[in-house]
């Protein structure tokens, strides 16, 4: 969390800092005019790719199809016209990096492989991946993973599928008097 934090207010400051570099070899009214004019490019990008992204995934659900990786791209549409809107140039550029298809794609990979696929294992317990307990119960002692050496009835440690009770003939017999 406090990277987070941190980030948000690393941010403005390289902003700040751009700008004032930037003021030694332009004015200021050039640098706003810049500012102004990334912000409106940008948001007629994301509007014309976010149509583009929103026209992909009708048709992959109209075909019966998971439109994930269209799904993924709105949102990061979405960041992209957040970044846009913020005033800024380092902004900006993060934004229009997000906009574009020939970069958004890597980034979308990146994001769904360190990001959305961890956090969806994490949360449905290993069956995104595969990592799936496959008898006995998690955080037992002796309790297989997939591909592991698993334990439980017919398994090579008894211990996994829980404890065995030897018990006689007496222990099965019901009497109704009991009732």
């Amino acid at each position: 969390m406090l990277r987070i934090i941190g980030v948000l207010l690393l941010i403005p400051l390289l902003e700040m800092l751009l700008l004032v570099v930037l003021s030694r070899f332009i004015s200021w009214v050039a640098i706003v005019l810049l500012v102004v004019l990334t912000a409106l490019i940008g948001m007629l990008l994301v509007r014309a790719e976010g149509r583009h992204t929103l026209a992909k995934i009708q048709r992959k659900t109209a075909r019966g199809e998971l439109p994930a990786d269209e799904l993924l791209d709105g949102a990061l549409l979405l960041v992209a016209g957040a970044f846009l809107v913020t005033p800024g140039l380092l902004t900006d550029a993060i934004g229009f990096l997000l906009v574009v298809p020939p970069t958004r794609y890597p980034i979308r990979f990146a994001v769904k492989k360190w990001v959305v696929v961890p956090y969806a294992d994490a949360k449905s317990r290993g069956f995104i991946t595969g990592n799936v307990y496959i008898d006995g119960f998690p955080g037992e002692d002796g309790a297989g993973m997939q591909g592991g050496a698993g334990g439980g009835p017919g398994g090579s440690d008894p211990r996994a599928g829980g404890e065995a009770y030897d018990l006689d003939e007496e222990s099965y017999d019901v009497d109704s008097e009991d009732n």
